[in-house]
């Protein structure tokens, strides 16, 4: 008999609402340092509480009788309503290296976790130390390009006017920076035959175009 009651008693506690479920959680995401990072996470009808962690700890909640409860400004939320779905929007603000890890939508069940990772790059600072330089004919030159301060690590490749240049004729070298981040210094060997303008090319992911920085190349064949 106690075990047919304690049964019925299980039984009508998952009814009191405790059916509801993450029907979409967050997605992952790649954002510049400084900028927001934005992540949904989409409940069905009958949903209590919603709670975002960051990195394991929790940083924001939403309950469906009071809405959102913000305690910092750098973590604030939109929250929508679609037919019987409920969505809230995380937003980062001024997304920081140190943000990068795990984001956690949880509505406080078991195996109702769901998560994303959030992946802050920092977009440093490229260089060619000259704007111009002067050659003769069969004269073998070295052009060196210095990224600073990136994270990840950029991606470099050079052009000469407007063709990307064999990977053959330069050589990048990445090493640690500061605070977590990261340099490259790639030079470039070649002996040029006309007057041409050399580009550096650093890239990563969240970048929406490569940063450049250029050098112009002036032929004298006097």
């Amino acid at each position: 008999v106690l075990y047919v009651y304690l049964w019925t008693d299980f039984g009508s506690f998952t009814g009191l609402g405790f059916c509801y479920s993450i029907t979409k959680g967050p997605e992952n995401a790649t954002v510049l340092a400084g900028s927001d990072a934005r992540f949904n996470c989409t409940v069905s009808a009958g949903w209590k509480i919603l709670i975002w962690l960051s990195k394991g700890s929790p940083v924001l909640t939403v309950t469906s009788s009071q809405g959102s409860v913000e305690t910092t400004e750098r973590f604030t939320s939109r929250n929508y309503t679609s037919g019987d779905e409920f969505t809230s929007e995380l937003i980062i603000h001024n997304t920081q290296l140190s943000d990068s890890g795990r984001v956690e939508c949880s509505i406080q069940q078991p195996s109702e976790n769901n998560f994303a990772f959030l992946s802050v790059q920092v977009n440093g600072s490229l260089l060619i130390k000259n704007s111009t330089l002067t050659v003769k004919e069969n004269q073998t030159i070295e052009i060196v390009c210095e990224a600073l301060g990136w994270a990840p690590a950029p991606d470099i490749a050079w052009m000469t006017n407007d063709s990307l240049i064999d990977k053959s004729s330069y050589v990048t070298q990445q090493s640690p920076g500061s605070h977590g981040l990261h340099n490259a210094l790639s030079t470039l060997t070649l002996t040029p035959t006309d007057t041409e303008v050399l580009t550096c090319l650093a890239d990563i992911e969240a970048l929406p175009s490569p940063q450049n920085a250029t050098l112009t190349v002036i032929f004298d064949n006097s």
